[in-house]
């Protein structure tokens, strides 16, 4: 066959003009980019394939999917997993849903429709060519889980349900009650155990990946640390592939869990990998509010019971006081008193605004005090009128897992009736607030989803290419499986196409050598410090500064502070932090302060990005740049590009900025509008 070369929409020469980013985007219209790139790329027959080995880190949707796809294919896969199974990756996590536009409930979606409101509730600083293919694999998405067997919803006749999400106007979310990753998850799981079992795949739990090796400019390995013996080994393969979820644990207070971790991505950026975007960190609306300075994350409660469940504070501040005091309880101020904010700014989209939108609102009705438990940072989510309407049956039969969930840590039962006023019944509301969430910044991948260093790949949440500023609720499921099942099978074989001749590497080459060493020095030397601090103390004072001065809402003076007090705390970390026990073994505490270091770092690359990104958009909030009505004002003039971020030698150092303009040839880059 003749060889033919994927021509790129962009076509620039990155050799004579350095650090100009080539995102490899195929020619054609919008539609036809990924067909096209389909038929014109490279392949590796299914011979060779088994003389390749490709290391996938990560166990969650992204990394699972990938991982049992490419054992299914053929190729040789070394799979690692920081849990001590892949079933517990924070995948299973995810409650509300996965979207797709397979147009169930015939209300007029589409595969453009889903690409539409993904860039648009991304706030236009997403990349299209990738958001448009997403939308146009997650059909398949779901074809594919209901073949494995995962129980999704269905309709009285046997359909499988849909229910609305924040952001679109149709019912797009396929859902399992409150347990979508959950059930997803078993899913992928299920399809990597079979791999295994058939010696495709070989896993390793309970390793936690130190450092990526690189051989010529390529990605050839890792360097990974047994958790249980505390020893450092060495993996090699041809390619390497990380899916390690978010940094949103950088603010130590999030909905993550707390082994969640960002160590692989820094170590990605360390060698060469850009990071992209990292100021776009998301806030989700609907939270458990904090309850004390004793408490490690914080619990969500899923976007999907803002379908049923109405957002309000009340309208008289001095009923807000008497909340505040404890005086009187949500259930008896009656319905005139109430303010049902999100549907008085948004008439168009109420209660389902894209979690950014409904995030601020929440925070600037608590700024003004209308805050409605001790704290005066919540406001409540109420289903009376869902339940009045529907019955609680129904309703505990959409919500039933959530609602015990937050009876068991708040001691307060949604579904249970308070009282009546005039004849209406009341029950009692849920309270929410925003949390630190999901993370639409991470290693900058180009359309093929490799970085700027060859061979590595990055997949999921760990990546930045899909959600622009500000993610919809149930695309982070469908970005990982598509990543994983549909999009890096295609796109790694087009780079080891002509990696076939190349012969499995030796880990006693002097790369690995001096990879391993590296990691050696950085453990030697953090044990070695015996100061006086903890690392969760360090870490508390870091989340801190980070809710602080990079929150919701940034400053310039702020963010000028939060980069003054990060420099502290790191020769603080440096200087006073103590580690317990031994290298030996397993040592926890160890294996938190190598994750904190890089937490340290991650904290100075969202500042730097949030400082030099002077607009607001999406997740990334700049007081000074807001509307009159205090909506994010963009500035497209001088802010259309994804900032990627170059890591300049040490930590020390910042990094150097190096933009990918925008282009889009299908949407019309406006002002957002909820409200019409």
């Amino acid at each position: 066959m003749e060889e033919t070369k994927i021509k790129t929409a962009q076509q620039v020469n990155v050799a004579d003009a350095p650090n100009v980013i080539d995102s490899k985007i195929p020619e054609g219209p919008i539609a036809e980019k990924w067909t096209n790139y389909k038929a014109h790329q490279k392949l590796v027959n299914p011979a060779n394939k088994r003389k390749l080995d490709i290391i996938v880190v990560g166990t969650g949707l992204a990394g699972a999917s990938a991982a049992a796809t490419l054992g299914e294919m053929g190729f040789n896969v070394l799979n690692f997993c920081i849990q001590d199974s892949p079933r517990r990756a924070h995948s299973i996590a995810a409650q509300g849903g996965i979207n797709a536009a397979k147009n169930y409930q015939n209300d007029g979606d589409s595969i453009y429709r889903l690409f539409y409101d993904t860039v648009k509730g991304g706030d236009y600083r997403a990349r299209e060519a990738n958001v448009y293919r997403l939308a146009e694999v997650s059909n398949n998405i779901i074809d594919q889980c209901v073949a494995q067997g995962v129980p999704f919803a269905r309709e009285y006749g046997g359909l499988l349900a849909n229910r609305s999400f924040g952001g679109a106007q149709v019912s797009r979310t396929f859902y399992a009650k409150g347990q979508t990753g959950q059930q997803l998850l078993l899913g992928a799981y299920s399809s990597l155990n079979r791999m295994i079992k058939a010696g495709k795949v070989t896993s390793y739990n309970r390793y936690e990946m130190h450092d990526v090796v690189i051989i010529d400019g390529r990605a050839r390995g890792i360097i990974a640390k047994n958790l249980v013996t505390g020893k450092l080994e060495r993996f090699a393969a041809h390619a390497v592939v990380i899916a390690t979820g978010g940094y949103g644990n950088t603010y130590f207070l999030s909905t993550n869990a707390m082994a969640c971790n960002c160590s692989a991505a820094m170590a990605c950026y360390r060698k060469g990998a850009y990071f992209a975007n990292p100021a776009y960190v998301q806030i989700h609306p609907t939270c458990i509010p904090r309850h004390g300075d004793k408490q490690s994350k914080l619990t969500l409660m899923s976007e999907s019971l803002r379908n049923d469940g109405r957002i309000w504070v009340p309208k008289k501040l001095e009923d807000a006081q008497k909340l505040q005091a404890g005086q009187i309880k949500g259930s008896d101020i009656p319905e005139e008193d109430r303010d049902y904010y999100l549907e008085r700014r948004y008439p168009a989209f109420g209660n389902l605004v894209p979690r950014d939108v409904a995030s601020r609102a929440a925070k600037e009705r608590c700024d003004k005090g209308y805050g409605v438990n001790n704290t005066g940072k919540a406001v409540f989510l109420d289903f009376s009128e869902a339940i009045n309407r529907l019955g609680i049956d129904v309703i505990r039969q959409r919500y039933g897992n959530l609602f015990d969930m937050y009876e068991e840590i708040t001691d307060v039962n949604p579904g249970e009736l308070a009282r009546e006023i005039n004849g209406e019944k009341y029950y009692n509301p849920m309270m929410i607030y925003p949390a630190i969430h999901y993370t639409m910044g991470g290693i900058w991948v180009d359309y093929e989803l490799q970085t700027s260093v060859k061979g590595l790949f990055a997949i999921g949440e760990c990546n930045f290419s899909d959600h622009g500023a500000n993610r919809l609720g149930a695309s982070a499921l469908m970005q990982g499986l598509a990543d994983g099942y549909f999009v890096l099978p295609y796109t790694i074989q087009n780079y080891l196409s002509d990696q076939i001749s190349v012969p499995r590497f030796s880990t006693d080459r002097p790369e690995f050598d001096e990879a391993e060493r590296a990691v050696q020095a950085d453990m030697d030397h953090l044990m070695s410090i015996q100061g006086k601090r903890s690392v969760d103390s360090i870490h508390k004072e870091l989340g801190n500064i980070m809710w602080e001065y990079v929150g919701m809402g940034r400053t310039r003076e702020g963010l000028e502070t939060a980069l003054k007090k990060l420099k502290e705390l790191r020769n603080e970390f440096e200087n006073n932090l103590f580690v317990p026990g031994t290298q030996e073994g397993m040592n926890i505490e160890l294996d938190k302060a190598f994750r904190l270091r890089d937490f340290i770092t991650m904290g100075e690359l969202i500042a730097y990005d949030a400082i030099n990104r002077n607009e607001s958009c999406g997740g990334h909030f700049r007081e000074e740049y807001q509307t009159e009505e205090g909506e994010a004002k963009r500035d497209d003039q001088n802010f259309f590009y994804v900032a990627c971020w170059k890591y300049n030698g040490t930590d020390e150092k910042a990094p150097s900025l190096i933009k990918e303009p925008l282009h889009y040839e299908a949407i019309k880059v406006q002002t957002r509008n909820y409200k019409s």
